[in-house]
């Protein structure tokens, strides 16, 4: 299959997201593929992560435009899986789905419009470097960026049955810091402020502002604190995360986070909230569901679709209002695992796909004729 070894090539490049030296070395390569289609590149350096790339096509004046969006980093540090394989049915190795393979599969659906003499016009490609750790710096960039484009194609894993992802809970990640008073445990057991205890507390009135009916968690991941068993506690930290996919109840949950910071259940301790929305979430609309049935006709079959729990930058673009679908890369599964694979047949019905869309789009510059957005 023509893509097995530049996916090869590209899999072998360690790119974790703190690895910038590799995650810099895979950029290089796949903007070298993508300047050899015509596409101009911009590059946003970074001093401590990977450097995020733009790479742009000519735009003709008062144009709709379309944003390919796929990230470079994995979350796999060096020497811990980093071993392309193949067998007659899936691909394996770090990225082969999340995302190296996606991104790819956009790849060479442009290079096939090239080689059929079609050239690439009002069609960008983002590639952000630290998406695996929430997107916290090119975040503000893909903000900036959204305004430019009517259409965003994000190229994440497909569904088990290929689906395309048309929502995306929304995710907050907070630190909550408990400054109590330390004293001894035995001889002056009253002096103390224990926070610690106002950590358990706080950590139960979290966990009850969960509400699956409406699909609302709250996760308290991490706590830790104390000195020592002899010793009242003087210091406490919880980790947690907020997800949601409705915006009032994310309003709800943040009013209700912060009366918790500021309550004090152990009198004498002192609270500090820290963190905050990472993504936002990527809430179905009528356009969503239009520009899916647009896609449907473009190709000339049904095209199945699906909510998910978990969080990409399409969070990020289809909050900013930007008619954004997710999953178009190929199906895989084990991905964050070091059984990371990917369907071999999956990667030539995406590019099928994404080829008709792109091409349907260069000739005729839209690809829903009334958006609601």
């Amino acid at each position: 299959m023509s893509y097995l070894l530049e996916l090869k090539e590209l899999i072998n490049i360690n790119s974790y997201t703190k690895n910038k030296e590799g995650v810099d070395k895979h950029g290089e390569l796949f903007g070298s593929w993508l300047k050899n289609l015509g596409l101009d590149e911009e590059i946003f350096e970074r001093e401590l992560i990977g450097n995020h790339r733009l790479y742009t096509s000519k735009h003709d004046e008062d144009s709709k435009r379309l944003l390919l969006l796929g990230h470079l980093d994995t979350v796999f540090p060096p020497d811990t899986f980093n071993q392309f394989n193949e067998d007659e049915d899936w691909v394996y190795g770090p990225g082969v789905c999340d995302m190296k393979g996606g991104n790819l599969v956009a790849f060479k659906a442009l290079q096939s419009l090239v080689s059929d003499g079609i050239k690439i016009k009002n069609i960008d490609f983002l590639l952000v470097s630290d998406e695996e750790t929430g997107s916290d710096d090119s975040k503000l960039l893909s903000r900036s960026l959204a305004e430019n484009y009517d259409y965003c194609l994000v190229f994440e894993a497909a569904g088990k049955n290929m689906e395309v992802v048309i929502g995306r809970k929304g995710v907050g990640t907070f630190g909550i810091d408990i400054i109590g008073k330390a004293a001894h445990a035995g001889n002056h057991y009253i002096d103390g402020n224990d926070a610690n205890l106002e950590a358990a507390l706080k950590l139960q009135a979290l966990v009850s502002l969960t509400n699956l009916e409406k699909n609302t968690s709250v996760n308290v991941g991490q706590m830790h604190g104390g000195i020592g068993a002899n010793t009242i506690s003087p210091k406490a930290h919880l980790l947690f995360e907020l997800r949601y996919d409705d915006l009032e109840e994310k309003e709800r949950v943040l009013n209700e986070i912060d009366k918790i910071v500021k309550t004090s259940y152990v009198k004498g301790t002192v609270s500090h909230l820290s963190g905050g929305i990472q993504r936002d979430v990527m809430q179905t609309s009528q356009g969503h569901l239009d520009f899916v049935r647009a896609i449907e006709k473009i190709r000339g079959e049904g095209l199945k679709t699906e909510k998910r729990g978990g969080v990409s930058d399409a969070n990020i673009f289809s909050a900013c209002g930007v008619l954004t679908l997710d999953g178009f890369g190929p199906y895989g599964d084990g991905d964050h695992t070091h059984k990371e694979r990917a369907l071999k047949s999956s990667f030539v019905s995406r590019i099928e796909l994404t080829k008709k869309i792109l091409e349907h789009f260069i000739e005729y510059n839209y690809i829903i004729k009334e958006e609601v957005k």
